[in-house]
C-alpha cells in the first residue's frame, strides 16, 4: 500500500530568500506512516491547486504572527513579526483545502491560520486579553509538557488524545479570538485559552491545536496519535 503524501507548508525568510521547516514535523509524519512533502510559499492560486492534486492531507505548522489587517484589526504593540507572502499563501492553501475536504492539521500559528481562513480572528496578545493567564510560552525543553488542557467531550480531538487532563507543551503569545464559521472549540487551557478547534462536522479531519505535538511524539503516545489519525484520514480520502 502506498503511503499517503502529507504536504507541510513552511516558513519564509524574505530578507534572506530562504524557505525552511523544522525537522520534527517531517519526522512525526513519517513515524505516523505518511510521506512528508514540503510545500514552498508560492503566489499563484493555480500552483496551490496543483499541490492539492497530489497531497492527501496538509499540515500548517507554527511560526510568526498573522497580519492583523487580514482579520480586520489594527496591529497592537505586542504583535510580532509578520510575513505577508506566507500569510497569503497559507490562508489560500487552507481555504482551498477546506473547500475540497482535504484533511488538515493546523499547529500553533497553523490553527490560527485555519480560524482566520474561516472568518475568525486572533487575539494579538494573551496577557492583554485575559486576567491571570497561565504561562503559555514555556522555558523548558520542547518535548516537555508544561500545562494541561481539557478536551471537549464528544469531539474528534477527545477521541484521539483522550479525556482530561492532557499535558501539552506551549509556545505562543496569541490565541483564538472569534471562532471561524465552520469551527467549534475542542479544547481549553485552565485559564480559558482555546487550545484546539475542529470542523463542526465530526466526519471531517480539519483540526487545529495550539500546542506543538511534533516535538512531543517521541515521548508522548497521544502526540503521535494526532499524526496517525491525520495519516489515516489521508488514506481514507485517497480511497
Amino acid at each position: 500500500m502506498l503511503k499517503p503524501i502529507i504536504g507541510i507548508s513552511c516558513c519564509y525568510d524574505e530578507p534572506l530568500g530562504r524557505l525552511w521547516l523544522n525537522k520534527p514535523y517531517v519526522e512525526a509524519v513519517m513515524a505516523a506512516g505518511g510521506i512528508a512533502v514540503v510545500l514552498p510559499v508560492l503566489n499563484k492560486s493555480s500552483d496551490i491547486d496543483d499541490m492539492l492534486e497530489f497531497c492527501r492531507a496538509v499540515i500548517l505548522p507554527g511560526g510568526g504572527d498573522i497580519d492583523p489587517l487580514l482579520f480586520g484589526e489594527e496591529p497592537q504593540a505586542a504583535n510580532g513579526e509578520i510575513c505577508p507572502y506566507r500569510d497569503g499563501f497559507e490562508l489560500e492553501l487552507a481555504r482551498r483545502a477546506m473547500d475540497r475536504n482535504i484533511p488538515l492539521l493546523g499547529i500553533c500559528r497553523g490553527m490560527q491560520v485555519l480560524n482566520v481562513a474561516a472568518g475568525g480572528t486572533v487575539c494579538q496578545d494573551i496577557t492583554n486579553q485575559i486576567k491571570n493567564p497561565i504561562k503559555h510560552f514555556q522555558q523548558a525543553p520542547r518535548w516537555y509538557p508544561t500545562h494541561t488542557l481539557t478536551p471537549v467531550e464528544g469531539t474528534r480531538l477527545e477521541k484521539i488524545i483522550g479525556r482530561a487532563p492532557v499535558k501539552v507543551n506551549s509556545y505562543h503569545h496569541q490565541m483564538i479570538g472569534k471562532i471561524g464559521d465552520r469551527f467549534k472549540i475542542s479544547a481549553y487551557a485552565p485559564d480559558g485559552v482555546v487550545e484546539a478547534i475542529e470542523d463542526q462536522d465530526n466526519n471531517k479531519f480539519i483540526v487545529g491545536v495550539q500546542y506543538h505535538p511534533e516535538t512531543m511524539w517521541k515521548t508522548d503516545a497521544k502526540a503521535l496519535a494526532l499524526f496517525e489519525s491525520l495519516v489515516e484520514s489521508a488514506r481514507v480520502a485517497r480511497k
